[in-house]
């Protein structure tokens, strides 16, 4: 049987920024909670989709042909193949539900890419 987890407690808990832990699995996917401010970077998932649903603030996606903004309790999800760039102004809390095969910065390779070890560290 699976453990109650409180994604958000576990969020606004983490002491490093753009750093995703995985809280849950369900079949192909993980679903990890981030604490976010500032810029992510530009990147695409070119075979995966990638839900993001917002615990605590706002969050802003930017993609080619405009953005989406997203406020506490709103979730979107961007589509396989678009390159996107999540922004926070101020402190947001996440979670983000992805195939386990989601690289964490698709094919670019930055000072934020962790790897999928990392992400399952204990919390």
């Amino acid at each position: 049987m699976s453990k109650h987890v409180s994604p958000a407690k576990i969020a606004a808990g983490l002491t490093e920024l753009w750093s995703p832990r995985v809280v849950a699995s369900l079949d192909d996917s993980y679903v990890k909670v981030a604490k976010v401010q500032g810029t992510f970077g530009w990147h695409a998932h070119d075979d995966e989709d990638e839900l993001f649903y917002v615990l605590g603030g706002r969050l802003r996606i930017e993609m080619a042909d405009g953005a989406v903004e997203l406020d506490e309790g709103d979730a979107y999800v961007v589509p396989r193949g678009v390159r996107h760039n999540p922004v926070a102004e101020r402190e947001c809390l996440v979670m983000l539900i992805e195939r386990k095969t989601t690289l964490h910065t698709g094919s670019e390779i930055s000072e934020r890419t962790r790897s999928v070890a990392d992400q399952l560290r204990p919390v």
